[in-house]
């Protein structure tokens, strides 16, 4: 038989009900202690964006809050961010070489809400313009007129102007002096020159730079790991003999700064290596040949790579230990180079503190290095 029919009494609304007012609708914004408070879970995504929805009903000239959430160790911290941020102005000196062709094409596909490339290189040389991502860039020689005007009007035109540096390192001391004295955050990729003094001057001026001989990350993460085991078990390889190899293309003709940073490590553990005593390959038919006769490099890479070994052995040649890393091409430092301007930035604007001046472990300890 069918059913009777049951009546239901209306459900009363109380007045206090979010149906009571237009800006209840969509629901009151979550306290800011219970995003900061989140945990990660398996599920968590890496990062993600929460918009106030209550800026729908607010004024069109008021921009909406934003709030950025990222996961970091093992938790889920939320930073206030404006809702569109400047992209960062980057200027590639000398833009014409092979490093810093590199670095200006990672600008490019990096993405214009990002960063973008400053339409201007500064050089030594007289130079045709270069076009990058479809992007044409003037080549300024500026041993023909005076630098420091040009520089000041590319400030005043490109407001946040970070200039990256991968000229040659008979030019690195003066190019930072110049730099500094122009008031110009700068990333300095190149090697050599004085180092000393170039991380001296930009300190005692409280200048932000970010300088290091190594751009790359994950030769930068294995970096910062030998020189934690030398700050924590020094001496640990006393009587070990150490021999370092490092193969590049010919037109390097400096030791790697690399090179000369894990041996430093390696030094702090015992080993007592004059970096002098390196063994420099540059000669294509070693490069090509393969281990343990030569490097191994495919010849496709034969102008653009840096294959080093580090090689321990005891006094009585019973224990052997090798490290070794092996980079073909360029876009790996290049990445890094971008990585590094953008830190950069945020540590500008965040800013002058006791430290301005920084290197890549920096970069990569504060999570600045945000690409794959």
């Amino acid at each position: 038989p069918p059913r009777p029919a049951v009546t239901r009494p209306p459900r009363a609304i109380p007045a206090t009900s979010t149906m009571s007012s237009p800006a209840a609708l969509v629901g009151p914004a979550p306290p800011a202690r219970s995003v900061r408070a989140l945990r990660a879970s398996p599920s968590a995504p890496r990062s993600l964006a929460l918009v106030d929805p209550r800026a729908r009903i607010r004024s069109r000239k008021t921009s909406p809050r934003r709030v950025v959430v990222e996961k970091r160790g093992g938790s889920i911290v939320a930073m206030a961010a404006s809702a569109e941020a400047a992209p960062v102005p980057i200027m590639v000196n000398d833009l014409t070489g092979k490093m810093g062709r590199a670095v200006a094409d990672a600008v490019v596909k990096r993405g214009a809400d990002r960063c973008f490339l400053v339409p201007v290189a500064f050089s030594g040389l007289d130079k045709e313009p270069v076009e990058i991502g479809g992007v044409e860039v003037v080549i300024e020689n500026i041993l023909n007129d005076d630098a420091g005007d040009k520089m000041e009007a590319l400030k005043a035109k490109y407001p946040g102007l970070i200039a990256v540096d991968y000229t040659l390192p008979a030019a690195v001391n003066a190019n930072a002096a110049f730099y500094v004295k122009h008031g110009v955050p700068f990333v300095m990729g190149t090697t050599g020159g004085d180092r000393e003094k170039l991380l001296a001057d930009a300190k005692d001026a409280k200048h932000f730079a970010v300088i290091a001989p190594q751009m790359g990350k994950q030769v930068v993460a294995f970096q910062a790991a030998m020189k934690t085991m030398a700050d924590n078990f020094p001496g640990a390889f006393s009587g070990y003999t150490l021999s370092v190899t490092e193969s590049h293309q010919s037109s390097k003709v400096d030791t790697s700064g690399t090179a000369k940073a894990i041996v430093e490590s390696f030094n702090a553990l015992g080993c007592g290596f004059d970096i002098a005593d390196a063994t420099l390959v540059r000669d294509v038919p070693t490069q090509l040949a393969p281990v343990p006769q030569g490097m191994g490099v495919p010849e496709e890479h034969l102008l653009g790579h840096a294959f080093h070994t580090y090689k321990l052995v005891s006094a009585d040649g019973t224990v052997a230990f090798e490290f070794q890393h092996n980079v073909c091409g360029r876009s790996i430092y290049a990445e890094g180079t971008v990585d590094a301007a953008l830190f950069l930035r945020d540590r500008v604007e965040a800013g002058a503190g006791e430290k301005t001046v920084y290197d890549m472990i920096d970069v990569l300890r504060e999570g600045g290095m945000v690409t794959n």
